[in-house]
């Protein structure tokens, strides 16, 4: 019992999983409740899709694919788990995770993943058909994204396809059919999530070269605030390109100018040699995503 304690991290002893049965705070930690800007990050390119669409009195969808998106990231994260498992003991931030500690057991990580994946399954059912099949197109690069890391030096790219997926499933969601303003959403949000995954990873780039996982941090070094700042700049213009093709006017992309200054604030503050204000930074993107909400809300609501 000494030796289990032992591993046991400091997050599990306070804060939300701090208050959970012992039984279940290694569940609750492999599923990060303590850590909701994952859930934040996947669910804002759902919510910029349906506020651009109009949401046409679909005001329920916003709920549904919050708790979609907590269900699903929630399950990402037990699956990067078990397929990081050998990988995670090796880095020091990750080395007590629950399947990493063998707290949790592999085929219990498993069943949590099932059960998750049953909670999206319901939230599934509750878009149109073009939106259910969208959707469903997602599973490939999920299942693939854990094994990204051991072959390209890009895993955000492909953090980017997944991440943002939910910008083509919300427009549909809404309108009964793909258009192009999800697909300039969606290109938009892969390379606003490089931009902000890259600087998550500059928190491990030391552990990262030690054990052999590739990162646009890594591949960027020095010149990664640079890096950033193109990304997010990408992101602005698609993003852009997505309002005009709703509402061509010039002042509905005044819409974007406060998410604009916000990620001009990131990249200009980013530092490879400052771990932890890297970490802060990324955080911030829950805002960052609020706030291109608002504007894609404002457009689409004017626009019909």
């Amino acid at each position: 019992m000494t030796v289990v304690a032992d591993i046991v991290p400091d997050s599990e002893r306070r804060g939300l999983i701090g208050a959970l049965p012992p039984r279940l705070r290694p569940h609750a930690s492999l599923m990060r409740i303590d850590r909701p800007i994952g859930t934040w990050l996947l669910y804002w390119p759902c919510a910029w899709s349906v506020a651009l669409a109009g949401v046409e009195g679909r005001w329920d969808l916003f709920a549904w694919f919050l708790i979609g998106a907590f269900a699903m990231r929630s399950a990402g994260c037990v699956y990067n788990d078990i397929v990081d498992k050998d990988l995670d003991v090796a880095v020091e931030r990750t080395r007590l995770r629950p399947v990493a500690s063998g707290r949790v057991s592999r085929r219990s990580a498993w069943v949590l993943t099932l059960l998750l994946c049953g909670i999206g399954l319901i939230v599934l059912l509750q878009l149109t058909p073009v939106a259910q099949l969208v959707a469903l197109g997602s599973i490939a690069p999920v299942a693939a994204y854990p094994f990204m890391k051991r072959i390209t030096w890009w895993p955000q790219a492909w953090l980017g396809l997944v991440f943002s997926w939910g910008a083509l499933v919300g427009w549909p969601s809404v309108t009964g059919e793909l258009a192009v303003a999800p697909l300039f959403l969606y290109a938009g949000s892969i390379a606003w999530v490089i931009g902000y995954d890259t600087l998550y990873a500059i928190q491990d780039m030391e552990d990262d070269a030690l054990v052999g996982v590739r990162s646009s941090a890594r591949r960027m070094g020095s010149k990664a605030p640079l890096g950033i700042a193109i990304f997010y700049a990408v992101a602005m213009v698609l993003w852009a390109a997505a309002i005009w093709s709703v509402r061509p006017q010039l002042l509905a992309l005044l819409a974007l100018v406060p998410a604009a200054l916000h990620l001009t604030n990131q990249a200009l503050r980013a530092d490879p040699k400052d771990p932890a204000g890297a970490l802060t930074l990324f955080r911030s993107n829950r805002t960052c995503g609020f706030l291109v909400f608002a504007g894609m809300l404002v457009v689409g609501l004017s626009a019909g």
